[in-house]
């Protein structure tokens, strides 16, 4: 690959941070769908609030929260210090964490520090992560153990993306035969693989030929919160680029709408709830339709990109949101929630 890929690689990488974090790039029209549902309140739930248990089981790793840092950022020296600042509250507090595409580090191995982060989360549940689609541009086994190698990490995302490819300047749009590709590396790797969308979201249909694959776990990653068309909009170098982000900038399946579709048709499959999730009430409605684990991006983002005490503030709120909400449905842990049909949809 040539050095200008390269370099193109690692100024998107920036690029996206930025825009991220001071532009308007929220789905306007289309919500993440839990404003569609409500909790039945428990007037009298007879139980003791520091008895409420969060913690749950994801791949065979114990978590003491729901929680899984959504996958987001690395390649530059600002991504590093955001990953550090993520990986630490990751650890403290057992969460989750993703990282962004590591295929700046592939290209680039002088930037794989910026992903590095299992020496400040030595017992966290980490997630690599590559486009699926770079298996159809020269990427294969090979790839995908380079950069579980650089984070030691427990799995692989394979993030599937044609809506944000179809926009970005040169994008890679050839996503013929992937899925034959995706279960071949299923059954080659050693780590299981979670197949993620970036904001649009996986249909029931899509996940069970995903799972068909061999993919062992499912982010759903829904419409309703940061829109990378609107993302890719921004970085547009021509009127019709900014044409089509603008366009499709709510396109996709709300998020609780993949859940419940996902859950009704599909069995047993591990399924994380992301995207839009904004506090610790929609990680409960996520977990109460079926989610096993709900991820934030952007919350995350905007508090590590300000200060560790944020991160950490962060993290307090939304599990004592979280606990609330099972406090005040009388549910002692997230399986009694699950069972609960304490969730309504709202006519």
């Amino acid at each position: 690959m040539t050095q200008i890929h390269n370099n193109n690689t690692q100024t998107r990488k920036a690029d996206h941070l930025r825009i991220c974090l001071e532009e308007d790039v929220q789905f306007n029209r289309l919500t993440n769908g839990f404003d569609k549902y409500r909790f039945s309140h428990a007037c009298l739930p007879e139980i003791h609030l520091q008895d409420v248990d969060l913690t749950t089981t994801f791949l065979n790793k114990k978590l003491n929260f729901p929680l899984l840092i959504s996958s987001m950022t690395g390649g530059t020296e600002q991504a590093k210090l955001i990953n550090y600042r993520l990986a630490e509250a990751a650890q403290n507090h057992r969460l989750a964490m993703g990282v962004g595409s590591q295929r700046v580090a592939v290209e680039k191995p002088e930037t794989a520090a910026s992903f590095a982060i299992r020496k400040i989360a030595p017992d966290a549940l980490l997630f690599a992560n590559l486009g699926a689609v770079q298996l159809n541009y020269t990427y294969g086994l090979e790839q995908c153990l380079k950069v579980v190698e650089i984070l030691e990490a427990d799995a692989l995302i394979l993030h599937l993306n044609p809506l944000q490819e179809c926009i970005q300047p040169r994008g890679d749009v050839n996503f013929k035969g992937l899925l034959a590709k995706i279960n071949q590396l299923c059954h080659a790797i050693s780590v299981p693989v979670i197949a993620k969308e970036v904001g649009n979201g996986i249909s029931a249909i899509m996940a069970q030929k995903l799972i068909d694959a061999g993919v062992s776990a499912i982010d759903v990653a829904g419409a309703g919160g940061t829109s990378w068309a609107k993302v890719e909009s921004e970085r547009a170098e021509n009127s019709l680029q900014r044409r089509l982000g603008k366009t499709f900038a709510d396109w996709g399946i709300p998020t609780a709408d993949c859940i419940v579709e996902i859950n009704n048709a599909v069995a047993d499959i591990p399924l994380i709830a992301s995207g839009g999730l904004r506090n610790g009430l929609e990680v409960a409605k996520a977990v109460a339709l079926g989610a096993d684990l709900a991820g934030l991006a952007f919350p995350f983002l905007q508090a590590a990109d300000q200060s560790p005490e944020a991160l950490e503030e962060l993290v307090q709120v939304l599990t004592a949101e979280i606990k609330t909400v099972l406090f005040c449905t009388g549910n002692i842990n997230l399986l009694e929630l699950q069972q609960s049909s304490m969730l309504k949809k709202v006519d």
